[in-house]
């Protein structure tokens, strides 16, 4: 059972759950909620995630990305009664805390975490690494191939280094413009 702290207020806290369960717990949570009639004690349920843009194949599409596997965020005045909602529920593995204590977060934490989710400009995501051997399929470039020297996913873009005459040579590329090999 939950012990009483002096935390006897709303505060947002962190419940583990098996990785890949993150909205199946949010959903069920949500269903118990509903059906055992305690959204007077549990408010909010929130799996962070993020858009990036994934690049496979030389096709971009937007996918949502968990921002932290396994963990689940839930708004919530911890009694025994939502404890024990919470801790019930199917792939729940238990809350962050000490023991039985349930760690509230720090509510700048959340804005933080809301503001991230917020952006609606999705960041890249992309399967090559510095390192990375990968052939050019578009530009002035195009069949050459080089050696990744970075990534830069905020502007979707990668610098590769190209033989020219046999010279290596920096060449700055869109995200679309390579193929790892």
């Amino acid at each position: 059972m939950a012990k009483q702290t002096q935390h006897h207020g709303r505060a947002w806290y962190v419940i583990h759950t098996y990785s890949g369960y993150e909205d199946n717990v949010a959903r069920n949570l949500k269903q118990r909620i509903e059906s055992m009639d305690m959204q007077n004690l549990i408010f909010e349920v929130i799996v962070p995630k993020e858009k990036k843009i994934k690049i496979k194949g030389g096709k971009r599409t937007v996918i949502e990305e968990r921002i932290y596997p396994g963990y689940v965020l839930v708004d919530m005045i911890v009694t025994d009664a939502s404890w024990y909602v919470v801790r019930n529920t199917p792939n729940v593995t238990g809350f962050i805390g000490l023991g039985t204590t349930p760690t509230p977060v720090d509510p700048r934490e959340i804005e933080s975490i809301k503001k991230r989710m917020g952006v609606q400009e999705p960041t890249y995501k992309i399967d090559v690494k510095a390192g990375d051997v990968v052939k050019i399929n578009d530009g002035p470039f195009k069949d050459f191939e080089g050696k990744v020297q970075e990534t830069d996913e905020d502007r979707g873009k990668v610098k590769v280094f190209v033989s020219i005459f046999g010279r290596e040579t920096p060449v700055e590329l869109d995200f679309l413009q390579v193929k790892k090999i």
